[in-house]
Formats: structure tokens, sequence, C-alpha cells
């Protein structure tokens, strides 16, 4: 199967869920149009505590739909955008990718950044299922499953039903690290 967009979800506001939109535009060097996570410097609220002149690497969040389709077999119910994801892909490994992926939808392009740091912010939208975004392996490896992050390349409309191109960098796979 070819990988599809299945769903956008955009917030003007820093809540946890963003609700399901027809389409998003995307904004080159910016992120969502609209959404509270748009700009060159990070918005996430404790990083901008931290320090707000620091790049946004987090512009988009992208999560595939098997693995909102896996909690479900756990007996955690998350819907597209639930879990804050601006793009629900479909068809797509989006965390075994190595960072600097650039994924394309129609016009606009999507550079991979890194890994989504889940947070217990997780545990107030359905309790437990932050154990299930993160965990230890058998080997002792912290195993982060939130997503992925990315900036913004080439801007342009992304709605459900698009395909996605997938354009892994050259070189060495880089694993995706938490941004």
């Amino acid at each position: 199967m070819a990988p599809v967009v299945e769903s956008v979800s955009s917030s003007p506001d820093h809540t946890f869920a963003k609700p399901v939109r027809t389409r998003i535009r995307l904004l080159a060097g910016l992120g969502v149009q609209g959404d509270a996570h748009l700009g060159k410097t990070v918005k996430h609220r404790s990083r901008v505590a931290v320090d707000p002149t620091r790049p946004n690497l987090r512009q988009v969040h992208l999560i595939h739909a098997e693995l909102l389709e896996e909690v479900a077999l756990t007996g955690f119910e998350v819907a597209p955008g639930q879990m804050g994801e601006n793009v629900t892909t479909r068809g797509l490994d989006l965390l075994g990718l190595p960072r600097g992926t650039v994924l394309g939808f129609g016009a606009a392009r999507v550079e991979i950044t890194g890994l989504r740091n889940p947070c217990a912010q997780i545990d107030g939208f359905s309790p437990g299922l932050l154990k299930q975004m993160v965990y230890r392996d058998d080997q002792g490896e912290l195993v982060l499953r939130a997503g992925v992050m990315g900036v913004v390349l080439d801007g342009g409309i992304v709605e459900p039903g698009m395909m996605i191109e997938v354009r892994e960098p050259e070189g060495a796979h880089l694993p995706l690290e938490r941004v």
C-alpha cells in the first residue's frame, strides 16, 4: 500500500488534542497555518520557558494510523488528532525513517527532524496510555512511539487521501532522536 494522508488536524490553542480539519495549509519555515505551534522559534510551552530563541524543529507533528490501531488492541481508543498530531498517515513506518527524510504532500514538503517526546499529558488524556507511547525494550533501550516531528520546507495544502512521497537522505541512516 502506498503511503497516504488519513487525517489532518490543527488547533490555534495549546490543547492536547487537535480538531480534525478537511485540510491544513503548511507554511514554509513556519508550520501549520493557524496552529499554536506555528513559528520559526519554539512554541511548545516547556521549551519556550527554557529558551524561546531556539529553532522550532517541531512545526508539524505526524503519527501513523497503525499506531492508533495498535493501542486500540490494548483498550485505548484514540482517534486522529487526539494525540495532538497535525497529520495522521497510513502505510508509512514513520518511527523507522531516518533523520532528514523528506515527505512530499503534493507541493508541500516536510523534513523529519526527530521523535516526539511523550509527556505526562498523554495520561491526562487517557490514564495508562503513556506506557504505550514510551517504554523500555528487552535490551533496556528507551522506545518512543508518540510520532515524529518535522519542519516545513515548502508550503502547500495537505488533505486526507493525498499520496505521500518519501525521499530518504543519502548516506548513513541516522536514527531519529527526541526533538
